[in-house]
């Protein structure tokens, strides 16, 4: 599979991989900008180029049948997102009881345009005591950039002026959604 996906990736669509990613068992992945639903497809595409195990989480309801298997065979992990259920703290259980888990998000939590991030992922990164590694998905140079990973400071701010810097210049699919 990895031949064909990197068949894929490289030959076929053209893109460039930039970064190498860490050999960490657990992290909180950050994709920016996430504008469009074929970023998903790219996603498990430049896992198998990888040869990675990436995780997400999604709603509970998506894992019940008919198409539960599906999201759980793409690494998802349900996670009740009620208004009684803390969402983070949920996802940071998920840590615990693994001994592998890399969670993959987008923090803008939208395909469309925003002008701040959310911060859940940040918190979970912190409370699971996990580094945070940055992807970007830049549709306009045809690469995907993976960052080193780091552990969230006891500064909010200064880890977000570092986090919008490489992404500086980032271009989603649709550019005028990119962050």
């Amino acid at each position: 599979m990895q031949k064909l996906a990197k068949f894929i990736y490289f030959t076929l669509l053209g893109w460039k991989l930039k970064g190498s990613f860490p050999n960490v068992n657990k992290c909180v992945i950050i994709v920016i900008p996430h504008t469009h639903w074929l970023d998903f497809f790219l996603a498990l595409l430049i896992r198998k180029v990888i040869k990675k195990e990436i995780n997400f989480i999604g709603k509970k309801s998506l894992f019940k049948p008919p198409f539960g298997w599906f999201f759980r065979w793409t690494g998802g992990a349900p996670v009740d997102r009620s208004k009684n259920s803390n969402t983070v703290d949920s996802t940071v259980q998920i840590f615990n009881s693994r001994k592998k888990f890399r969670l993959a998000l987008a923090p803008e939590g939208t395909r469309k345009k925003v002008t701040a991030l959310k911060t859940g992922f940040y918190h979970i990164a912190k409370k699971a005591n996990v580094p945070i590694v940055m992807v970007a998905f830049d549709f306009g140079k045809k690469e995907i950039k993976i960052g080193e990973p780091f552990y969230p400071t006891e500064s909010l701010n200064k880890d977000f002026e570092k986090i919008h810097e490489f992404y500086k210049g980032v271009k989603g699919k649709i550019p005028e959604y990119s962050f």
